[in-house]
């Protein structure tokens, strides 16, 4: 299980401060903002972005409508609030109109909920940390990068925004020696450089001198105001710049866009070489989280910022820590703000969750954004630890072996080394070098205990290695507490120094115990006499690839999606798409306060859906630079219709402790995945460069989408969007989307769908459907056979009819078949609840 620092989560619970700190609020008022203002003020003429098309927020249009906005605001809360009772943190103007305020006042929020032109209000919410081989295996290296002209120029001319704790500036995986050769000559002022479009700013402090944007990184800025007014501030871990105090944003960044071939070398040994996805993409840092995490009103006003300043892509690795009490979790503000984001050309992707594999778990709730789940790789690392009478045993930890591929060590438990005049208790922990007694460890192997102390984080991993490091052990390894009988590590691999290991099962914890114990001898009190016992450790650096995989994390967060609090399943398929995120390598800063482990380190090897979530951006990036036009909903769709349902053997992908499979979940076993496992499968890059059909949809669709959820009307869409309803669909299950989902089917139910035709190559292409049905659900596809043209579009109507009322989801995929060679697989999820219709 990835350790709790590993995902960046935005919680949604009241936060109650310090009443001389006051509360912030969020505040959205109605006028509409920049992106989709429509000209309707006098002398203030339309900045609105359309048909996808980005916003120049350099027009004097943009600037003049933005000034008024910010002038009302300061004019809603002079009228509104007495002075000295308030401080305003932002204005929002760009994706929402409104701003944050800190305020005292204990009738604050009721004074400005009926202040004139307020729409909403909402209490700022708190938000907390969660959280290479890849692209060789999702086929990048040999399929994509070749197509982009190499790795250097893949995601050339694209901007990744990246949302969360900032950036080491000075790491070689953000280097500008290691971009595309001529890339650096080819500036903003070139007219063939897409990027030149991107306007953000560079701050500058102490630890993110000038040059820190060196055109790898070409925008960093840093959100605070929020945090700092709540007190959660750490002025010793925090830094009040771009600057990544913990590791996690340089990681999620250079797994995105990170250089191409840079040496992994941790304690001077080599792992390998890392890469981004898209090495060719520029990185631009929007900073939000800290050391504790951070707060709603940041996030909002760092994802405003990142959309005026022209980003292509965001990548959020943040999410609800449960869902929104709204009357949707659709309508939240981070939701609304996306939808605005994703109206602006921005193709959105964000993690589904460390929360699994318990069922509606996923915290990405929405169809414009891209969910990501994450799979584990066919790439392990293990160790062992071998006793003098032959018997090994397996364990983690990426350490150097004991000297001497044939040379043994005597063996000491902390119990017996342990200084009986010393008043330290709890020993056998290893958590005090002063409690034992030297000469009894140096040179020998010194065994502790992984007890609750350490999930508790009483105790430390690396103070047992620091331990025995002090007292000259050869080395040390860990045996698990009976009492908590064969466990997981949450942290995976342990990366060593020296010579370690941590044995987690329970059976080979007792036998190697009981082989030191009867080689130990002792006299009658009980003391040592002679210490026989004796054992070496191996090496566990080096990684092993089974060619299997993916299979899905069990920490993955899993659907069904949910319309609301109440848990109605949702007509959307959650999450959307699966990527590589345990075990992954990337950049890191050596000053981490997140993880003691990867302290003084320039990489780590940490899991979560915060580390697939990178991966994803960076196939977006690369998809984008080969189809600079399409939408963020097509971008979508050619991931999810070309996603890879089976492993490499053709079997289909499993899941630890699968979706639907009470036993195998109880039992943390492996069993067949499920579209809420995993969504529409593992993303395949190659096949998502050429598609064949995409499923579009733009903002009016979104709109109406919204329009059409049950329990939810027009007043409630407004007061959330500050926009009306365009139109209503039948079904919100009608919504243009790359699969198909029906929480509730009773009867039958007509769902509407319109593919387009992208491919590249041919002028037309003939598809035919072919069905696998979900269990006791009939499926029928209107044309079942079809020639589409290029550039042309059709409607497709498939009909869902229940046979039989399972009252749980099924599932099953429709495949279009082109001739051409196209395979576009629609995944169905739907849950049958009654033979007669509603």
């Amino acid at each position: 299980m990835p350790s709790r620092f590993i995902f960046v989560l935005i919680q949604v619970l009241g936060l109650f401060l310090e009443p001389l700190r006051g509360e912030v609020y969020v505040v959205l008022m109605r006028d509409e903002p920049v992106v989709s203002y429509k000209g309707s003020i006098p002398g203030y003429p339309a900045t609105g972005s359309f048909s996808g098309i980005k916003v120049d927020v350099t027009s004097q249009y943009v600037k003049l409508y933005r000034n008024y906005l910010i002038k009302r605001h300061n004019m809603v809360l002079q009228n509104t609030l007495q002075k000295g009772t308030y401080n305003k943190l932002y204005s929002y103007h760009h994706l929402v109109n409104g701003f944050a305020v800190e305020t005292n006042s204990a009738e604050a929020a009721e004074r400005l909920a009926v202040s004139e032109g307020v729409r909403c209000i909402q209490k700022d919410r708190k938000i907390e940390k969660l959280t290479t081989h890849t692209p060789d295996f999702l086929g990048i290296s040999s399929d994509v990068w070749p197509l982009l002209g190499g790795a250097r120029n893949s995601g050339e001319g694209v901007v990744i925004g990246m949302i969360d704790s900032g950036i080491n500036p000075i790491h070689p995986s953000f280097s500008n020696s290691l971009l595309s050769e001529g890339a650096l000559s080819r500036g903003r002022n070139n007219p063939k450089n897409r990027h030149r479009n991107y306007i953000g700013k560079c701050e500058v402090a102490k630890e993110f001198p000038e040059g820190s944007c060196n055109g790898k990184i070409v925008g960093a800025q840093h959100f605070d105001l929020s945090i700092k007014a709540a007190g959660q501030f750490n002025v010793t871990a925090d830094s009040a710049s771009p600057f990544d105090t913990g590791g996690h944003g340089s990681h999620t960044a250079s797994t995105a866009a990170g250089n191409h071939g840079v040496p992994v070398t941790v304690n001077g040994f080599n792992y390998g070489y890392a890469s981004g996805m898209a090495p060719g993409a520029r990185i631009a840092v929007y900073k939000a989280i800290y050391s504790m995490g951070g707060y709603l009103a940041d996030v909002v006003a760092a994802i405003d910022q990142a959309v005026e300043d022209g980003v292509d892509i965001l990548s959020l690795s943040i999410g609800p820590s449960s869902i929104s009490s709204d009357v949707s979790a659709f309508l939240d503000v981070l939701d609304v703000e996306l939808l605005f984001a994703v109206k602006a050309g921005v193709f959105v992707v964000q993690a589904a969750g460390n929360n699994g594999p318990v069922a509606s778990s996923v915290l990405s709730f929405s169809p414009w954004i891209s969910t990501v789940a994450a799979s584990l790789t066919d790439r392990t690392y293990s160790n062992f630890v071998q006793l003098g009478n032959g018997q090994k045993y397996a364990g983690l930890g990426l350490s150097p072996a004991t000297k001497g591929e044939s040379v043994y060590y005597r063996m000491v438990t902390a119990q017996d080394a342990f200084d009986k005049n010393s008043s330290y208790s709890g020993v056998t922990t290893c958590q005090y070098p002063e409690a034992f007694i030297k000469n009894v460890v140096e040179g020998n192997i010194l065994i502790c205990s992984y007890t609750i102390d350490f999930d508790l984080e009483v105790a430390s991993i690396m103070t047992v290695a620091d331990t025995a490091q002090k007292l000259g052990a050869t080395g040390f390894l860990m045996t698990v507490d009976p009492t908590f009988g064969s466990m997981s590590f949450r942290s995976g691999p342990v990366i060593f120094s020296s010579p370690g290991i941590i044995v987690l099962d329970e059976q080979s914890s007792m036998n190697l115990l009981t082989y030191y114990s009867s080689n130990t001898r002792r006299d009658a009190s009980g003391s040592v006499v002679e210490f026989g016992a004796t054992a070496r450790i191996g090496d566990g650096r080096v990684a092993t690839y089974s060619g299997e995989g993916p299979t899905v994390a069990s920490y993955s967060s899993r659907g069904p999606d949910l319309n609301n609090k109440a848990g109605q399943l949702a007509d959307v398929l959650k999450p959307n798409i699966m990527a590589p995120g345990h075990l992954i390598w990337a950049a890191w800063s050596p000053t981490s306060v997140d993880d003691k482990i990867f302290q003084e380190q320039n990489f780590a090897m940490v899991s979560g859906t915060s580390m697939a979530t990178p991966h994803v951006a960076g196939v977006a990036a690369m998809i984008k630079q080969n189809h600079p036009d399409w939408s963020p909903a097509a971008i979508s769709s050619a991931m999810m219709t070309t996603a890879s349902t089976a492993d490499r053997f053709g079997k289909p992908i499993l899941a630890q402790s699968p979706w639907g499979n009470i036993s195998a979940q109880l039992g943390n076993l492996v069993g067949a995945a499920t579209q809420f496992d995993y969504g529409a499968g593992l993303i395949n890059p190659a096949r998502a460069m050429d598609p064949g059909l995409v499923f579009d949809a733009d903002f009016d669709d979104y709109m109406s989408f919204l329009c059409s959820l049950p329990g939810v009307d027009e007043a409630s869409v407004r007061q959330a969007t500050g926009m009306g309803c365009p139109s209503r669909m039948t079904w919100a299950s009608d919504l243009n989307t790359a699969s198909i989902t029906v929480g509730n089917l009773m009867g039958s139910r007509k769902v509407h769908r319109v593919v387009k035709n992208v491919a590249a190559d041919y002028s037309k292409e003939v598809y035919e459907a072919n069905i696998t049905e979900p269990e006791g659900v009939k499926v029928k596809v209107k044309p079942h056979r079809f020639t589409i043209h290029k550039g042309s579009s059709k409607l497709l109507l498939v009909t869902l009819k229940v046979k039989v009322a399972t009252g749980t989801s099924v599932f099953g995929a429709i495949v279009l078949t082109g001739n051409r060679g196209h395979l576009v697989r629609i995944p169905l999820a739907v849950c049958p609840t009654s033979v007669i219709g509603g």
